[in-house]
C-alpha cells in the first residue's frame, strides 16, 4: 500500500517512490526497486505507486526494466545482451580508436555497442561486394543513411538519382 503522506510510520520506510511497506519493497527485490524511482521522479505527485508495484511483482526483471524505459522514453527498448571478447593488449588501442572514430562519425551520443555494430556492418558491406549478396550491402547503406544530416541526405539522394537517370 502506498501512502501520500511522508510521515514516518512503524513498518514503513520512506523511499523516493513514496511511502511503501517494507514488505512490499522486499517482494519486488532491489533491482526492480531501483527502477521505480525513475518513474516516480518524473511523475512526482501523479506517480501511481500501486500500479508500478504490481508491475514490479508480476513482470520478470528484464521485462520490467524495458517497461520502465518505455514509460520514460515513449519507445520500446530493444532487448540486449552483454558479450565478452578477449583482446590482447596490443589490440586494444586499435579497437578503441575504431570505436572512437565511429562515435565521431555517428554522433557521440551513440553507444559503443552501436558503434561496433556500424563498424561490422561497414566491414560486411565491403566484404560482400564480390559475393552475390547485394541485400547485405543495401541494408548497411540504409542504416548509415538515416544518420546523415538533412542536407547531406538530400545531396546523397540527388547524386543517386542523377546517376540512375
Amino acid at each position: 500500500m502506498c501512502l501520500a503522506n511522508q510521515t514516518q510510520t512503524p513498518g514503513y520506510n520512506y523511499t523516493s517512490v513514496g511511502m511503501a511497506r517494507s514488505q512490499e519493497l522486499k517482494e519486488v527485490g532491489w533491482t526492480k526497486g531501483l527502477e521505480l524511482p525513475k518513474v516516480a521522479r518524473r511523475d512526482g505527485q501523479e506517480f501511481d505507486c500501486a500500479t508500478w508495484l504490481h508491475k514490479a511483482r508480476s513482470l520478470p526483471k528484464d521485462q520490467f526494466k524495458r517497461e520502465v524505459e518505455k514509460e520514460l522514453t515513449g519507445r520500446e527498448a530493444e532487448p540486449w545482451e552483454i558479450i565478452y571478447f578477449k583482446l590482447y593488449k596490443t589490440q586494444i588501442p586499435i579497437v578503441e580508436q575504431a570505436i572512437e572514430t565511429a562515435a565521431l562519425m555517428l554522433g557521440t551520443d551513440k553507444s559503443r555497442g552501436y558503434c561496433l555494430e556500424m563498424i561490422c556492418a561497414d566491414f560486411l558491406a565491403g566484404a560482400n561486394l564480390d559475393n552475390e549478396n547485394p541485400e547485405l550491402m543495401l541494408q548497411s547503406i540504409r542504416r548509415f543513411f538515416k544518420f546523415l544530416p538533412g542536407e547531406q541526405r538530400h545531396a546523397f539522394l540527388a547524386q543517386v538519382n542523377g546517376q540512375n537517370s
